[in-house]
């Protein structure tokens, strides 16, 4: 039985957030991954479109949601559904850390409006 203990998470960080993970196949996942995500506040991250669903929930903090063309404010407790191929942008325009949880298959990759495909690696 897999049991990844918080010592032995793997923090990766880009665009100015963490990524906190705990579910890849290297911790024993063989379907989905899940991290949890720290967003400081004053952050926005690009906007990028996913290829896979992933599920979205807001352990603390508020966060302004930007999915396609439509805008929330979320607060902790929310959770988003977010298809693959939504485009998605995250900010926190409040003065504290926002903290998530989030799930998805294994082979997410991320879009910008650039062209550049990521590959994260907390979700591979």
């Amino acid at each position: 039985m897999p049991v990844v203990r918080p010592s032995e998470a793997v923090t990766h960080e880009i665009h100015g957030a963490l990524f906190v993970s705990h579910a890849t196949p290297r911790s024993g996942s063989k379907e989905l991954c899940a991290w949890r995500g720290e967003i400081p506040a004053g952050t926005k991250a690009p906007a990028h479109t996913v290829s896979h669903e992933e599920i979205f929930h807001l352990l603390d903090g508020e966060l302004l949601i930007t999915l396609d063309d439509r805008t929330e404010r979320v607060a902790a407790g929310d959770t988003l559904i977010i298809n693959p191929g939504a485009t998605l942008t995250v900010e926190n325009p409040t003065d504290r850390t926002a903290v998530s949880w989030v799930t998805t298959s294994i082979g997410l990759r991320a879009q910008l409006a650039d062209g550049t495909v990521i590959t994260p690696p907390w979700a591979n």
